[in-house]
């Protein structure tokens, strides 16, 4: 994919979240804050998640482990479809952090080796704060709920942070143009 283009699709994404925050209201709220123990956000991160991760997998060469594909496809395949039955708390937040981490991946692919781009450097910054956030999230996931709860106290606080991630969006959009 094009540095344009995943630049860009970052940054409307960051736009789109950001405006569910500021705009999305009593709704909004409540969809956010039954996220993390959601069992139809559970489905559709951790499947999207898995499959991507199992993609990955189906890619690897020789030198990656590659001989033992199928063995890797069974178990982690295994592990996602069990921990969804054993282990359902906050796993919503888990399976969008795989999809964080993958997104990222795809991000740092698009400006590797574009040197004679300085501006790319945004979206690489972006892509491992990115990592961090994930990485942090998928060992606390329990920090997400407390983050919710904390925002919605007070009014200004869903706004404020939609308003910090539209930012983020509209320069990452600009920077996309300057390519």
């Amino acid at each position: 994919m094009s540095l344009f283009i995943i630049t860009l699709l970052n940054a409307l994404s960051l736009i789109a979240l950001g405006a569910a925050f500021i705009w999305g209201g009593a709704k909004w709220e409540g969809l956010a804050k039954a996220f993390p123990r959601s069992k139809v956000a559970t489905l559709v991160t951790l499947g999207l998640g898995t499959a991507g991760f199992l993609y990955h997998i189906t890619q690897l060469g020789e030198a990656d482990y590659g001989n033992y594909k199928q063995y890797l496809l069974i178990g982690f395949t295994a592990v996602a479809v069990l921990s969804y039955f054993w282990v359902p708390d906050f796993l919503s937040v888990r399976g969008l952090t795989v999809i964080g981490l993958l997104l990222a991946k795809v991000n740092l692919d698009a400006a590797y080796m574009l040197w004679d781009i300085p501006q790319r450097l945004f979206l690489v910054s972006f892509s491992y704060l990115l990592i961090f956030l994930c990485l942090y999230l998928a060992v606390s996931p329990f920090r997400v709920r407390d983050f919710l709860n904390w925002a919605y106290q007070k009014a200004a606080r869903p706004k404020a942070f939609g308003s910090a991630l539209s930012v983020i969006g509209i320069l990452l959009g600009i920077v996309a143009f300057t390519y």
